[in-house]
């Protein structure tokens, strides 16, 4: 790795606190786009680039059946390299100054159902001891909290306060408090009892383990909730992030104020979280027509 390169992996660390696997993808993406300069230009260097070049890269890439949202990921990496290099002083212009991100679709994101959570956690067989425990208040943690899939994979035990609070490590390692609800709170204390009950525990500060005692990874969370969701839910999607969308929607639409879910969810601006604000709209539609006099004739 080159001087810029590795200055550039040190600033997105040191100074931006984000997590090793952005870091590693906005490398790869830099990385990448190097490797094309090289084949298609028979040049790899970064610092004299012009955004013809940018576009070419762009083209090869859709050319290439990359999605949009895909490339404009990508070119996000490219952009945050580029004001680096500035930033530093290593370039004088931005090649990427006046692009404009492809256009991409919106997925809407379906919520699961209150009926839906509730056959979940309350009617659904749980395997016995320790992991049907561990499974079962993964899910009720994911619903009652929001909490990200890589927050609760990286729980420790000194994350619960003994005041009903949860302490998360949300992006770029900002830190948030979130309460939890006495139900969950007494599933804790059974599921520790159990926990300590593991012959070998070679993760021991981690709150949540396997069976062979160690930390929890993304693939295992990603399938443990698609398989217990596959057996309640028709839906495509059935993921961590489903179950954080129905945290907030299902609090919206209860009258939840919208402040308080964007601190609840650790998002650092109000657009982000009201991404999350459909579904509430559709049910206050449907109050709305139900109620309002005009609708009644």
């Amino acid at each position: 790795m080159d001087y810029g390169k590795q200055a550039y992996q040190d600033y997105l660390q040191l100074e931006k606190n984000y997590s090793l696997h952005t870091v590693t993808a906005y490398l790869n993406d830099v990385s990448a786009f190097q490797d094309f300069l090289v084949s298609a230009f028979d040049s790899g260097d970064l610092y004299v680039v012009n955004y013809g070049q940018i576009r070419s890269w762009i083209v090869s890439l859709v050319e290439a059946g990359i999605s949009n949202t895909s490339v404009n990921r990508k070119i996000s990496s490219l952009r945050s390299f580029y004001k680096f290099l500035m930033k530093t002083k290593q370039v004088e212009a931005n090649p990427l100054l006046k692009h404009k991100s492809l256009k991409t679709a919106k997925k809407l994101q379906i919520p699961f159902s209150e009926k839906e959570l509730d056959l979940v956690l309350n009617q659904i067989q749980y395997p016995e001891g320790f992991e049907g425990l561990r499974d079962k208040l993964i899910i009720d943690l994911f619903y009652t909290t929001g909490i990200r899939r890589t927050e609760l994979i990286h729980l420790q035990l000194s994350s619960f306060g003994s005041n009903g609070t949860l302490k998360v490590l949300g992006k770029r390692n900002k830190e948030r408090i979130v309460p939890v609800l006495p139900i969950i709170s007494q599933q804790i204390q059974v599921y520790l009892s159990e926990r300590s009950r593991l012959e070998v525990v070679k993760d021991p500060g981690f709150f949540f383990l396997t069976l062979k005692g160690v930390k929890l990874n993304d693939s295992f969370v990603y399938h443990l909730i698609n398989h217990y969701f596959s057996n309640v839910s028709e839906k495509v999607k059935k993921s961590p992030h489903i179950l954080r969308h129905t945290f907030a929607t299902h609090l919206l639409n209860n009258g939840a104020d919208i402040n308080s879910v964007k601190e609840l969810l650790g998002h650092s601006s109000l657009a982000s979280t009201q991404i999350y604000t459909h579904s509430s709209l559709s049910e206050l539609r449907q109050v709305y027509g139900n109620a309002h006099p005009r609708n009644q004739r």
